[in-house]
């Protein structure tokens, strides 16, 4: 996907991009904490977003093959 620019994004704008709660995406981002790094203020930057995107597959409303 190498024309796909991400936007920075905070914890609830990834947890409603994948449908589940604040809650469950801290639970789903834990393992990778190390890969992803630390969020900048309150957003992943869009460098951690397409790290997360990577590790959780993309969210459904991307239609990204």
């Amino acid at each position: 996907m190498d024309d796909f620019i991400a936007t920075p994004m905070s914890l609830s704008e990834l947890a409603n991009a994948y449908d589940v709660s604040n809650k469950i995406m801290k639970k789903w981002l834990d393992p990778h904490q190390k890969e992803i790094g630390k969020r900048v203020g309150l957003l992943y930057t869009p460098k951690q977003v397409m790290k997360i995107y990577e590790c959780l597959g993309y969210p459904p409303y991307l239609d990204v093959k």
